[in-house]
Protein backbone atom coordinates (compact mmCIF):
# COMPACT_ATOMS: atom_id res chain seq x y z
CA UNK A 1 0.00 0.00 0.00
CA UNK A 2 1.56 3.28 -1.10
CA UNK A 3 1.00 6.73 0.24
CA UNK A 4 -2.19 8.48 -0.90
CA UNK A 5 -3.63 11.97 -0.50
CA UNK A 6 -6.91 12.71 1.19
CA UNK A 7 -9.35 15.26 -0.27
CA UNK A 8 -7.75 18.22 1.51
CA UNK A 9 -4.25 17.31 0.31
CA UNK A 10 -2.87 15.91 3.58
CA UNK A 11 -0.76 12.83 3.03
CA UNK A 12 -1.95 9.57 4.55
CA UNK A 13 0.74 7.80 6.59
CA UNK A 14 2.11 4.55 5.27
CA UNK A 15 1.16 1.31 7.02
CA UNK A 16 3.21 0.78 10.18
CA UNK A 17 5.24 -2.14 8.84
CA UNK A 18 6.10 -0.29 5.65
CA UNK A 19 7.06 2.83 7.58
CA UNK A 20 9.29 0.88 9.97
CA UNK A 21 11.03 -0.82 7.06
CA UNK A 22 11.66 2.48 5.29
CA UNK A 23 12.81 4.10 8.52
CA UNK A 24 15.40 1.37 9.00
CA UNK A 25 16.78 1.93 5.53
CA UNK A 26 16.73 5.73 5.78
CA UNK A 27 18.27 6.04 9.25
CA UNK A 28 20.96 3.54 8.34
CA UNK A 29 21.95 5.08 5.01
CA UNK A 30 21.77 8.80 5.90
CA UNK A 31 24.61 8.57 8.45
CA UNK A 32 26.67 6.78 5.81
CA UNK A 33 26.18 9.70 3.42
CA UNK A 34 27.19 12.11 6.18
CA UNK A 35 30.31 10.05 6.88
CA UNK A 36 31.23 10.09 3.18
CA UNK A 37 30.97 13.90 3.14
CA UNK A 38 33.36 14.08 6.10
CA UNK A 39 35.74 11.46 4.72
CA UNK A 40 36.03 13.19 1.33
CA UNK A 41 36.63 16.56 2.98
CA UNK A 42 39.33 15.32 5.33
CA UNK A 43 40.88 12.74 3.00
CA UNK A 44 43.81 14.97 2.01
CA UNK A 45 44.60 16.36 5.42
CA UNK A 46 43.84 13.34 7.60
CA UNK A 47 42.52 10.01 6.29
CA UNK A 48 44.72 9.69 3.19
CA UNK A 49 47.36 12.24 4.10
CA UNK A 50 50.27 9.87 3.42
CA UNK A 51 49.03 9.44 -0.16
CA UNK A 52 48.69 13.20 -0.67
CA UNK A 53 51.86 14.15 1.21
CA UNK A 54 50.16 16.86 3.26
CA UNK A 55 51.92 18.39 6.30
CA UNK A 56 52.18 16.38 9.50
CA UNK A 57 49.56 16.94 12.19
CA UNK A 58 50.17 17.65 15.84
CA UNK A 59 48.98 15.12 18.45
CA UNK A 60 46.04 17.40 19.24
CA UNK A 61 44.65 17.10 15.72
CA UNK A 62 45.29 13.37 15.57
CA UNK A 63 43.25 13.02 18.77
CA UNK A 64 40.59 15.41 17.45
CA UNK A 65 40.34 13.43 14.20
CA UNK A 66 40.19 10.09 16.00
CA UNK A 67 37.40 11.18 18.35
CA UNK A 68 35.27 12.70 15.60
CA UNK A 69 35.83 9.66 13.38
CA UNK A 70 34.66 7.41 16.20
CA UNK A 71 31.51 9.52 16.43
CA UNK A 72 30.73 9.10 12.74
CA UNK A 73 31.29 5.35 13.07
CA UNK A 74 28.99 5.31 16.10
CA UNK A 75 26.37 7.19 14.11
CA UNK A 76 26.39 4.40 11.50
CA UNK A 77 26.60 1.49 13.94
CA UNK A 78 23.79 2.51 16.28
CA UNK A 79 20.87 2.48 13.79
CA UNK A 80 22.26 -0.73 12.31
CA UNK A 81 22.05 -2.33 15.76
CA UNK A 82 18.43 -1.23 16.09
CA UNK A 83 17.62 -2.57 12.62
CA UNK A 84 19.21 -5.87 13.64
CA UNK A 85 17.03 -5.89 16.80
CA UNK A 86 20.06 -5.55 19.07
CA UNK A 87 18.47 -2.79 21.13
CA UNK A 88 20.11 -3.73 24.49
CA UNK A 89 23.54 -3.53 22.85
CA UNK A 90 22.50 -0.25 21.19
CA UNK A 91 21.78 1.19 24.64
CA UNK A 92 25.05 -0.01 26.14
CA UNK A 93 27.01 1.46 23.24
CA UNK A 94 25.04 4.67 23.68
CA UNK A 95 26.48 5.15 27.17
CA UNK A 96 29.95 5.13 25.64
CA UNK A 97 28.66 7.58 23.06
CA UNK A 98 27.85 10.06 25.80
CA UNK A 99 31.40 9.87 27.13
CA UNK A 100 32.73 10.20 23.59
CA UNK A 101 30.65 13.34 22.99
CA UNK A 102 32.15 15.00 26.07
CA UNK A 103 35.69 14.08 24.98
CA UNK A 104 34.97 15.48 21.52
CA UNK A 105 33.98 18.86 22.92
CA UNK A 106 37.10 19.04 25.09
CA UNK A 107 39.29 18.27 22.05
CA UNK A 108 37.28 20.71 19.91
CA UNK A 109 37.81 23.50 22.44
CA UNK A 110 41.57 22.90 22.44
CA UNK A 111 41.63 22.88 18.62
CA UNK A 112 39.61 26.11 18.44
CA UNK A 113 42.03 27.89 20.74
CA UNK A 114 44.93 26.63 18.65
CA UNK A 115 43.29 27.80 15.40
CA UNK A 116 42.74 31.22 16.94
CA UNK A 117 46.36 31.50 18.05
CA UNK A 118 47.62 30.52 14.60
CA UNK A 119 45.11 32.72 12.74
CA UNK A 120 43.76 29.90 10.59
CA UNK A 121 40.72 30.46 8.39
CA UNK A 122 39.37 29.93 4.86
CA UNK A 123 40.83 32.05 2.04
CA UNK A 124 39.57 35.63 2.12
CA UNK A 125 37.90 35.34 5.54
CA UNK A 126 39.24 37.02 8.65
CA UNK A 127 40.38 34.23 11.03
CA UNK A 128 38.82 35.84 14.09
CA UNK A 129 35.49 36.24 12.29
CA UNK A 130 35.62 32.64 11.07
CA UNK A 131 36.34 31.37 14.57
CA UNK A 132 32.65 31.71 15.38
CA UNK A 133 31.91 28.79 13.04
CA UNK A 134 33.79 26.08 14.96
CA UNK A 135 33.30 27.79 18.34
CA UNK A 136 29.52 27.58 18.02
CA UNK A 137 29.83 23.81 17.74
CA UNK A 138 30.61 23.85 21.47
CA UNK A 139 27.01 25.01 21.99
CA UNK A 140 25.00 23.54 19.13
CA UNK A 141 26.33 19.98 19.27
CA UNK A 142 25.88 19.52 23.05
CA UNK A 143 22.37 21.03 23.00
CA UNK A 144 21.09 18.74 20.24
CA UNK A 145 22.94 15.61 21.32
CA UNK A 146 22.02 16.31 24.94
CA UNK A 147 18.39 16.50 23.83
CA UNK A 148 18.79 13.19 22.03
CA UNK A 149 20.10 11.55 25.21
CA UNK A 150 17.33 13.16 27.25
CA UNK A 151 14.73 11.62 24.92
CA UNK A 152 16.60 8.33 24.48
CA UNK A 153 13.49 6.37 25.52
CA UNK A 154 11.46 8.07 22.79
CA UNK A 155 13.07 6.63 19.64
CA UNK A 156 11.25 8.89 17.16
CA UNK A 157 12.72 11.99 18.84
CA UNK A 158 16.05 10.44 19.82
CA UNK A 159 17.12 9.33 16.35
CA UNK A 160 16.17 12.61 14.72
CA UNK A 161 18.04 14.77 17.24
CA UNK A 162 21.08 12.49 17.02
CA UNK A 163 21.26 13.01 13.26
CA UNK A 164 20.58 16.75 13.35
CA UNK A 165 23.11 17.24 16.15
CA UNK A 166 25.70 15.31 14.18
CA UNK A 167 24.99 17.48 11.13
CA UNK A 168 26.72 20.27 13.06
CA UNK A 169 29.97 18.42 12.27
CA UNK A 170 29.38 17.92 8.54
CA UNK A 171 30.05 21.50 7.26
CA UNK A 172 33.70 21.07 8.31
CA UNK A 173 33.92 18.24 5.80
CA UNK A 174 32.14 20.11 3.00
CA UNK A 175 34.37 23.10 3.68
CA UNK A 176 37.36 21.06 2.52
CA UNK A 177 35.85 19.72 -0.69
CA UNK A 178 37.54 20.94 -3.88
CA UNK A 179 35.63 23.90 -5.40
CA UNK A 180 33.41 24.18 -2.30
CA UNK A 181 36.27 25.32 -0.06
CA UNK A 182 36.40 28.80 -1.64
CA UNK A 183 32.64 29.45 -1.41
CA UNK A 184 32.60 30.18 2.32
CA UNK A 185 30.49 29.05 5.28
CA UNK A 186 27.18 29.74 3.55
CA UNK A 187 27.95 26.94 1.07
CA UNK A 188 29.18 24.54 3.77
CA UNK A 189 26.04 25.08 5.82
CA UNK A 190 23.72 24.89 2.83
CA UNK A 191 25.05 21.50 1.75
CA UNK A 192 24.72 20.12 5.28
CA UNK A 193 21.16 21.45 5.48
CA UNK A 194 20.23 19.25 2.53
CA UNK A 195 20.34 16.35 4.98
CA UNK A 196 17.70 18.07 7.11
CA UNK A 197 15.63 18.55 3.95
CA UNK A 198 15.97 14.82 3.27
CA UNK A 199 14.71 14.08 6.79
CA UNK A 200 11.69 16.34 6.27
CA UNK A 201 10.90 14.66 2.96
CA UNK A 202 11.20 11.25 4.60
CA UNK A 203 8.89 12.33 7.43
CA UNK A 204 6.30 13.61 4.98
CA UNK A 205 6.43 10.56 2.73
CA UNK A 206 6.19 7.98 5.52
CA UNK A 207 4.28 9.67 8.35
CA UNK A 208 2.15 12.03 6.32
CA UNK A 209 3.50 15.01 8.28
CA UNK A 210 6.74 16.51 9.52
CA UNK A 211 7.90 15.23 12.90
CA UNK A 212 8.25 18.05 15.48
CA UNK A 213 11.79 16.91 16.37
CA UNK A 214 12.85 17.34 12.73
CA UNK A 215 11.22 20.75 12.53
CA UNK A 216 12.50 22.23 15.78
CA UNK A 217 15.89 20.52 15.69
CA UNK A 218 16.37 21.62 12.09
CA UNK A 219 15.29 25.19 12.87
CA UNK A 220 17.69 25.35 15.80
CA UNK A 221 20.56 24.20 13.58
CA UNK A 222 19.59 26.62 10.79
CA UNK A 223 19.17 29.54 13.20
CA UNK A 224 22.62 28.88 14.65
CA UNK A 225 24.11 28.96 11.16
CA UNK A 226 22.41 32.23 10.26
CA UNK A 227 23.43 33.80 13.56
CA UNK A 228 27.06 32.84 13.00
CA UNK A 229 27.11 34.51 9.61
CA UNK A 230 25.30 37.63 10.83
CA UNK A 231 27.45 38.36 13.88
CA UNK A 232 30.79 36.93 12.75
CA UNK A 233 32.13 40.36 11.84
CA UNK A 234 30.59 42.28 14.73
CA UNK A 235 32.79 44.01 17.24
CA UNK A 236 31.04 42.11 20.04
CA UNK A 237 32.08 38.76 18.55
CA UNK A 238 35.59 39.93 17.63
CA UNK A 239 36.13 41.19 21.19
CA UNK A 240 34.90 37.88 22.61
CA UNK A 241 37.12 35.93 20.19
CA UNK A 242 40.17 37.93 21.24
CA UNK A 243 39.35 37.24 24.88
CA UNK A 244 38.76 33.54 24.15
CA UNK A 245 42.19 32.96 22.65
CA UNK A 246 44.09 35.34 24.94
Amino acid sequence: MEQTLNPVGVATPLPVRTRIRRDRVFYTTLPMAMAVAVFVGFSRSYYLKTAFGTPALSPLYHLHGLLFTCWMLLLMIQPALVAARRTPLHRRVGVGGGVLAIAMMVAAYAAIIDLGHRGVGPPGIDPLSFLIVPASTLVVFPVLIGGAFLWRRTPEIHKRLMLIGSLELVPAGFGRWPLIANLGPLAYFGLADLFVAAMLIHDRSTRGRFHPATIYGGLFLLASQVLRIVISGSEAWLSFARWLIS
